[in-house]
């Protein structure tokens, strides 16, 4: 699209009724912003969908006569979807500065060879003459002025405290971060501080960078707080144009948001993709507020923020046990030898088929990961010879979700798995191991997620994980150390009974 600048309005080449030169966005170097008209009877369905967002043109269903209209009233701003600052472009809704993720095609919207983001592509293509539009009129009112939870549970002694913490960084708008072993209840230490954020008419977001993670917390947020409008966003959610109170999302969805939310929980901050992707971390920053509240979640903090953590620069609180105030399970380490060389020749290491077998014979469902899926696929019929019900599962596997169900029902015996496991399921009563627990895919922060497999619940709180290996690495090391310390700490607190 073209814009031309008549009497301080930006005017699109369409709604043009006389020749005036015309310019794709980015070239136009300040873009007139109109003041609000508050006598305007603006359109409630376009401020539903435009409120606290950054939409394209081809997002809104609204002619473009009304949204110019809406323009010219205060009620929107055009945004340019990339600037170009010092000869470089940026992508203004995903943050991209990397030339190698641009790329030119002729555009028959501003008639230019159109440079525009592959980084976002996903989302709808965001061009040099693509606008961002974003709502500026009279706020969406949130009628809410009284407690919406509703939970019958409790809270353990350092959920409660934890709890608290939220609260008041919530109230305060300050940014803190919940570090609490695999396992603690989490979700449940966020009821209160949404409570808080809601009844003081705030918008709260829960991100999380899977899908899963979205289908798995929506239901139980929406049983909690069933009187207001739940939004969960993910691709190809139908809720995409809810202005919810409390809206769930993957923060591949947060690239649509701009300035929405008040208060910001970020669930599993260390996870992948959110955690080697700049898009995202940019996504969810410019989705808060600029005052606003910001919680993160993890059970496996990177070392930069361990470190900040103890050295008083972050704010953080613990909570190093589980509600079943039972030790974590510590990991043990087997030298197996060099298990890829015995692989290629069909074999597998003693100690991993005495390891399998053991569990067979006492009846108790195990995970086995496997740092790649080649490995995995020559291991598979090798174990299976043990068991004919023995499986395997990764991320491209068609039958994931129903080989997780099977495993959950205790139809599969053995799951042999990639890191995709290593955090959010749970399987009440299992034993876990890592077969190359050496390989660099296993780092610190994958392997206590997956030592916090074991022992989940109250009924088996505890149960045996193994790393086997060709050599200790430092990634071992420090994910023992680290499950080591929060015992350590959890005795001290008495959160755990011995």
């Amino acid at each position: 699209m073209r814009f031309a600048i008549v009497h301080s309005k930006l005017l699109p080449d369409k709604l043009l009724h006389s020749p005036e030169k015309t310019y794709p966005i980015s070239s136009i170097d300040h873009i007139p912003v109109q003041q609000t008209n508050s006598s305007y009877s603006y359109n409630i369905e376009l401020q539903q969908q435009l409120a606290g967002k950054q939409l394209l043109l081809d997002d809104l269903v609204i002619p473009l006569e009304e949204i110019q209209e809406h323009y010219e009233n205060g009620c929107l701003i055009y945004r340019k979807g990339i600037s170009i600052e010092k000869n470089k472009p940026i992508c203004n809704r995903c943050g991209n500065k990397n030339k190698h993720f641009f790329a030119h095609f002729p555009c028959a919207r501003c008639g230019e060879q159109c440079l525009y983001c592959r980084k976002c592509i996903m989302m709808g293509r965001i061009s040099a003459c693509t606008p961002l539009i974003s709502w500026t009129g009279p706020p969406a009112q949130i009628d809410i002025n009284r407690s919406q939870l509703s939970w019958n549970g409790s809270l353990s002694e350092g959920q409660q405290a934890a709890s608290e913490r939220v609260v008041q960084a919530i109230n305060e708008n300050k940014e803190l971060l919940i570090w609490a072993v695999c396992g603690a209840g989490k979700t449940e230490v966020l009821f209160q501080g949404i409570d808080a954020a809601l009844t003081a008419g705030k918008r709260v977001c829960l991100a999380t960078p899977r899908t899963d993670v979205v289908l798995e917390l929506t239901p139980r947020l929406k049983s909690v707080f069933p009187n207001i409008q739940v939004a969960s966003l993910y691709g190809g959610s139908e809720d995409r144009h809810l202005n919810a109170s409390l809206t769930i999302t993957t923060t591949h969805q947060l690239l649509r948001f701009y300035q929405a939310f008040d208060t910001v929980i970020l669930d599993e901050v260390d996870a992948f993709p959110y955690s080697v992707e700049e898009s995202l971390q940019y996504a969810v920053h410019q989705a808060r507020k600029q005052s606003s509240s910001m919680i993160y979640l993890t059970a496996t903090p990177n070392e930069k923020w361990q470190t900040e953590c103890l050295q008083g620069k972050k704010d953080f609180a613990t909570i190093p046990a589980r509600y079943h105030r039972h030790p974590l399970p510590m990991p043990h380490f087997q030298w197996c030898g060099n298990w890829e060389k015995g692989l290629k020749k069909n074999r597998l290491p003693p100690t991993i088929v005495q390891w399998v077998k053991k569990r067979l014979d006492s009846n108790k469902q195990c995970l086995l990961f496997i740092p790649k899926i080649d490995k995995m696929e020559k291991i598979l019929p090798l174990i299976r010879s043990l068991h004919p019900k023995i499986e395997a599962v990764h991320a491209e596997d068609p039958n994931r979700k129903e080989k997780v169900i099977a495993m959950r029902n205790k139809e599969i015996p053995v799951l042999l798995t990639t890191t995709i496991l290593e955090r959010g399921v749970t399987f009440p009563n299992i034993d876990v191991a890592v077969l190359g627990a050496e390989d660099r895919i296993f780092t610190e922060s994958a392997l206590v997620q997956i030592a916090g497999r074991v022992g989940r619940s109250a009924q088996f709180p505890s149960g045996e994980i193994t790393f086997f290996h060709y050599g200790k690495t430092n990634a071992m090391i420090r994910a023992k150390n680290q499950i080591l310390k929060m015992n350590e700490e959890a005795r001290k607190k008495g959160l755990i009974d011995y």
